[in-house]
């Protein structure tokens, strides 16, 4: 490529590649940092407006694959087609808007593989098709555009089987007759001439196609002054046309008893004043009329042309973006089978009271101003054989309990985006198969739905639905349920159980919550026997946030932790049989005599230190003070005074019949023996209970001075007591019982360690005077030896 065609490569990728006006198809988008990619690889290439002047053969050489190639709108003024010797599989080439005005015919053997060949609006000043056109065999669409056309014109293509043909003559001024008649085309599009008067270019455009399309006609003329049944055309189009409405009247007349079958205005301005010519529209060879995106700039008429319309005698008419409000009524019966009336401004009184339409079975009214659903019921009901409706795109509400009456033989309506709610299911005709209620304000499915019993397929797609449907109010024969794009969050796995008959169904982009819930649903999906549509990449998790964008299929939850019967099982089951291993554990070691030993030991240990050991010890001559049953002396020498005294006299323990003083009272010396020692233990048993002196004991040491202001009592039970051999005067010895923690003698010998050690640590405490201060101290004298003995002898009595 030369040096001005630099910009080549900085200009945009875009590839739109326009074969034919009114042709343009969108086939590829690249952009620019795609040019690094493999260019053999590359199969379309968009060089339009790129200032392209010159073309060499290098320019093409790495492309081997390309098909496509758009070069229109650019500088060309000469081609050699060798520039694509390269390009064998090159298949659409459009040059079209360049400065053209010769080419190098004996190079056309380099694209004889070429469909698609665009050469309109170059500066040809004739279309002259050198002979090698004519080797160009696989050349279904061609492009030209002419001042002048002579008679062998097309000579050398008159061969070829061509699929269309489009001729851009606005600037033609001489046209030899008979030369289109050379073409063999399927469809023939020609923009009109604007300075030639002649109609035998017309006359023999409608001998080439059975398609022919006339653009941009600008006069007034008619150029269908030979049209008539010989000829071949049974589709014409008119596009980009600007007329007054009388010269369309005059077109539609002349065509209307032609071989002509389908007619379409597509792109039309009526202009200046509306001059309304009535013309036969009876009964003709026209079959269908389309007539779309009107531009009126008319706005006064003697009488509406809408009135031509509605008595034309067609199967199928269509008024699509004409800027109409109403329709009126035919007032004959009218053939009319499809009429289509859509992105208009019709409003609710269309056909009411309308009895003239009883062919009628497709009617489109999509996109208009309708508002009340009961005025479209009410339309259908004289509309005996209609079966399709459409009224999408409109502002329809229902709100009451009003009765609808529809036509019997309506099996499509379309009812999608607009203003209805869930009541609107007590206003449907029951013989429907297709429903579309997308894109309104459902929140829910109402069990009237139950009355469509016919019902195949139903869209209920963007709406406010947050759960789905019940399957089994609806009929048996629904197959297809859509339900995209709602507000479903945990979907019921028991939906797909309840519609095995739907074969289709789609949730697709709903706010799921993963949950628990949804593992139903994603378990149920698994078994379904039918096709989920975009299962599974179209189902993500929108809940909680942690989970949003997870796909379904791949969100997983423990069993345990969403079976809540399981997980009660466990937890029940676990707490049992650790229940009973405890019992076990306790019953085999006997575990809880341990722990309360431990328990008590270490509430001792605790309870010392918020004692003023020195005021304790003062006056103290004796660590305990034993009160027992003389039934219970032998355990007292032969277990409790030698495991106590053993360690070097390091505990001084007071029995009566070795440390009372002789001469004094029993009374006192209990109460003198008990306020010397630091603690005070009672050996309990039955016996206990039966001997009146360890009561007196027992209510002494738990009322001595010391005994308000500590734990002085230690309980030692060495035989279990009943509460029913407890006397009842005994109160405080019952009271004791259950608010003291007292030790248990244990029968086995591998835990008398461990009682002993316990019991020697709650009495273990350093006292500064020694036992025999204690003797000298209470020296008694000679005159009590006989009180002392007596004494001694009634104690001893009294415990046995």
């Amino acid at each position: 490529m030369d040096t001005d065609r630099c910009n080549i490569f900085c200009c945009s990728w875009l590839l739109t590649f326009m074969f034919l006006p009114g042709y343009t198809a969108l086939l590829c988008t690249r952009s620019q940092r795609q040019t690094n990619n493999d260019p053999s690889l590359l199969t379309q290439l968009d060089l339009s407006k790129c200032n392209i002047s010159r073309l060499q053969v290098s320019d093409f050489k790495l492309y081997p694959n390309l098909r496509i190639l758009d070069l229109s709108n650019n500088h060309l003024e000469a081609l050699d087609f060798a520039v694509f010797q390269f390009n064998a599989v090159l298949e659409h080439l459009d040059i079209s808007l360049n400065r053209l005005h010769t080419l190098d015919c004996s190079s056309l053997q380099f694209i004889k593989g070429i469909k698609y060949l665009n050469m309109s609006y170059n500066h040809f000043e004739t279309v002259d098709l050198c002979q090698e056109f004519g080797m160009l065999r696989a050349l279904e669409h061609i492009g030209l555009s002419t001042k002048e056309i002579a008679k062998d014109d097309f000579m050398n293509i008159t061969h070829l089987e061509l699929k269309s043909v489009y001729l851009g003559l606005e600037d033609l001024w001489k046209y030899y007759n008979g030369s289109l008649q050379l073409l063999k085309t399927e469809k023939l599009h020609i923009t009109a001439p604007q300075n030639l008067l002649s109609s035998w270019l017309f006359y023999d455009a409608f001998t080439v196609a059975t398609v022919l399309e006339i653009s941009q006609i600008r006069y007034p003329a008619s150029p269908f002054l030979y049209l008539d049944n010989n000829s071949r055309v049974s589709t014409l189009i008119f596009s980009d046309i600007k007329v007054h409405f009388h010269i369309i009247s005059r077109y539609l007349e002349t065509v209307w008893h032609s071989s002509v079958k389908y007619v379409s205005i597509n792109r039309v301005t009526i202009i200046e004043e509306f001059n309304y010519l009535p013309i036969n529209v009876s009964k003709g060879s026209i079959e269908s009329l389309q007539i779309e995106n009107v531009i009126p700039q008319v706005f006064v008429f003697y009488e509406h042309p809408l009135n031509l319309f509605s008595k034309m005698l067609l199967k199928n008419l269509t008024l699509s973006n004409a800027e109409i409000t109403y329709f009126i009524c035919p007032p004959y019966p009218s053939i009319f089978q499809f009429l289509t009336l859509t992105n208009n401004g019709i409003t609710d009184g269309v056909f009411q009271q309308c009895d003239t339409l009883h062919d009628l079975q497709y009617l489109n009214l999509h996109n208009n101003r309708l508002e009340k659903l009961l005025y479209v019921c009410s339309m259908t009901s004289r509309m005996d054989s209609l079966k399709h409706l459409d009224v999408s795109d409109n502002f329809l509400s229902y709100d009451q309990d009003t009765c609808c009456v529809w036509s019997e033989n309506l099996v499509f309506l379309n009812l999608s985006n607009n203003k209805l709610m869930d009541s609107v299911f007590k206003c449907l005709p029951t013989s429907l198969e297709v429903l579309d209620l997308s894109r309104n304000n459902l929140q829910s499915v109402s069990k009237d739905i139950k009355t469509l019993k016919y019902l195949r397929e139903l869209n209920l797609a963007l709406n406010q639905l947050n759960n789905l449907p019940d399957c089994s109010q609806m009929g048996k024969k629904l197959v297809v349920l859509n339900l995209d794009n709602n507000i479903i969050l945990s979907p019921s796995g028991e939906f797909f159980q309840n519609c095995q008959n739907i074969k289709t169904v789609s949730v697709q982009n709903n706010k799921f919550v993963c949950n628990c819930e949804i593992r139903s649903f994603v378990s149920s999906v698994q078994k379904f026997q039918g096709k989920l549509e975009g299962w599974p990449t179209s189902y993500k998790c929108e809940l909680p946030e942690e989970n949003r964008g997870i796909i379904l299929e791949e969100f997983h939850l423990s069993e345990i932790s969403c079976n809540v019967s399981l997980l009660v099982g466990i937890v029940v089951g676990s707490t049992l049989i650790l229940v009973l291993l405890v019992c076990f554990t306790c019953k085999y070691f006997d575990l809880p005599w341990y722990i309360r030993m431990i328990f008590q030991w270490l509430r001792k240990k605790y309870r010392a230190r918020n004692i003023d050991m020195r005021q304790i010890q003062k006056g103290k001559h004796f660590h305990a003070f034993v009160s027992y049953s003389q039934h219970d002396g032998d355990w007292v020498r032969d277990f409790l005074i030698p495991n106590l005294e053993k360690e070097g006299g390091s505990i001084r323990v007071c029995l009566h019949e070795r440390d009372f003083i002789p001469g004094r009272a029993i009374i006192d010396n209990i109460i003198h023996c008990i306020e010397k020692s630091f603690k005070s233990i009672f050996v309990l048993s039955p016996n206990f209970v039966q001997s009146e002196w360890c009561h007196y004991e027992l209510y002494f040491a738990q009322h001595s001075l010391f005994g308000k202001n500590s734990e002085n009592l230690i309980l030692i039970l060495l035989e279990p007591i009943p509460q029913y051999l407890i006397p009842n005067k005994y109160s405080r010895l019952k009271a004791l019982m259950k608010e003291r923690t007292y030790m248990e003698w244990p029968k086995e010998k591998g835990k008398h360690g461990l009682f002993w050690a316990n019991l020697r640590g709650a009495i273990q405490i350093n006292l500064p005077i020694e036992e025999e201060e204690l003797v000298q101290a209470e020296e008694p004298d000679n005159h009590g030896e006989l009180d002392v003995d007596s004494h001694s002898i009634s104690l001893h009595e009294a415990k046995l």
